[in-house]
């Protein structure tokens, strides 16, 4: 609950949240704040908890003002990791983009390029031409991703309250299926592998039944995660109560994911605007009613079940259609997506080289103009959206016609629900500070991109 500050005003209370105090923080400079203060007299205490990693994933300032061990005000600075990507994008390729945007929030580069690729994808108007043996395999990813990064989630902020045990178990854990990413992307993150029009490869031999067998392993330790966080007392204390956000804010301030169905909301992109299919695989949609960090906490533990149940369903489906095309079947858009690999595992195998060098001079020319030109897309703009595991991704992209982006720009979850920090800070005490971000678990990376 907050309380109000000289730089809040009073907002009026919606009828579902009658009793429950709630107020609108407006802004200005700490240079403001500064006159103000010498104006009235005031000494006031600020200390500043950063730049550093205080529960999040990259650099974050938060500039808090005290009084005794309540937090008055808070502030977060970023810009920390800002790193161009949107505007690097401009002078790459449609197809290098995929390698810039899935560095944004690095701890789930899959949702970047799977959203990305199905702007790109839209742009052509080749939606539909995409092989369903490569949307599977998305799906696949997609849903590995958002338990890995769910498991940072939990396994960072349990460090942060000195459950080094939590940190442990949910790093092994994640640990199973960063190895499945290696094999099938070559990567552990940053994989570059969803591709425009389909994926890079298709999985190798014998993954489905690797994938099975990491997903047995993945529960036990989420049963361990569970006994050590849901009946812990102190994980209790530390976390109901503390990082309240309600529905009325969640909306004010455009907070989507996990903290937006912890206040009641079922809201997830795959049900409401589904894409990749997944209006055809069965799931369900967690929520909760207290709004708080310990219901962020319970949410994210089921949300990732949920993922090894979709997981499940693309393994039987996999398993059923058999080997087949991942890539579109348009050479003039299609990467080179089933090529032959070097004996070590990297590069071009000989024998795929003599092929393109030797006995099709229009195979190498072709592929030597589609890498370095890359494919036209028609003008126009497009937004696309999926679900991330910290919220709703948007992908905003304009075509000029060219080879490359005019303009490309995400909406990062991170970014948005970072608004939240102030308004779930303030009124508490200074460590659950730490706490409430925790619950928003904002990736650094995908906020300055």
């Amino acid at each position: 609950m907050t309380t109000q500050t000289p730089h809040a005003t009073p907002r009026v209370v919606d009828a579902d949240t009658e009793g429950v105090p709630s107020f609108e923080a407006s802004g200005g400079d700490w240079s403001d704040i500064a006159e103000e203060a010498a104006r009235l007299g005031e000494e006031r205490i600020v200390v500043n908890m950063g730049p550093q990693h205080p529960s999040t994933h990259g650099v974050l300032r938060l500039m808090l003002e005290i009084d005794g061990e309540t937090v008055t005000e808070a502030r977060a600075g970023i810009g920390y990791l800002h790193t161009g990507i949107e505007k690097n994008m401009e002078f790459r390729t449609w197809t290098q983009g995929v390698t810039f945007c899935t560095r944004m929030d690095y701890v789930a580069p899959l949702f970047q390029e799977a959203a990305y690729c199905l702007a790109v994808e839209k742009l052509l108007g080749i939606t539909d031409d995409v092989p369903e043996r490569a949307t599977v395999i998305r799906v696949l990813m997609m849903e590995l991703n958002r338990i890995t990064s769910h498991l940072v989630c939990l396994a960072t902020g349990g460090n942060e309250l000195g459950a080094t045990t939590i940190m442990t178990v949910g790093f092994t854990a994640r640990e199973e299926i960063l190895k499945i990413f290696e094999l099938i992307t070559g990567l552990r993150m940053n994989h570059a592998y969803i591709r425009p029009g389909g994926v890079a490869q298709d999985i190798p031999p014998g993954a489905i039944d690797t994938i099975r067998e990491s997903l047995v392993l993945v529960r036990h330790y989420f049963k361990q995660l569970e006994d050590l966080m849901m009946a812990n007392p102190i994980l209790h204390l530390r976390l109901k109560d503390v990082g309240y956000l309600g529905l009325s804010g969640c909306m004010a301030l455009g907070v989507t994911g996990p903290v937006l169905r912890s206040a009641g909301l079922p809201y997830d992109v795959r049900k409401a605007n589904p894409y990749c299919g997944y209006e055809t695989y069965d799931f369900d949609v967690p929520v909760a009613q207290s709004a708080d960090s310990w219901g962020r906490l319970v949410l994210r533990v089921e949300e990732c079940y949920q993922s090894m149940k979709i997981v499940e369903q693309t393994l039987d489906r996999l398993q059923k259609m058999g080997p087949g095309p991942v890539m579109v079947e348009d050479k003039k858009v299609a990467w080179p997506a089933q090529m032959a690999i070097g004996s070590d595992g990297m590069g071009n195998s000989l024998d795929h080289i003599r092929e393109i060098m030797g006995t099709s001079m229009e195979a190498l020319i072709h592929h030597f103009k589609l890498v370095t030109e890359g494919f036209r897309v028609p003008a126009g703009q497009v937004f696309q959206t999926v679900e991330h595991p910290r919220g709703e991704l948007g992908v905003h992209l304009v075509s000029d016609g060219g080879t490359r982006p005019y303009r490309a720009h995400f909406r990062d979850p991170s970014f948005n629900n970072l608004q939240a920090t102030s308004i779930m800070c303030e009124g508490g005490q200074v460590a659950d500070v730490v706490v409430a971000v925790a619950s928003l678990d904002p990736v650094l990376g995908g906020v300055d991109r």
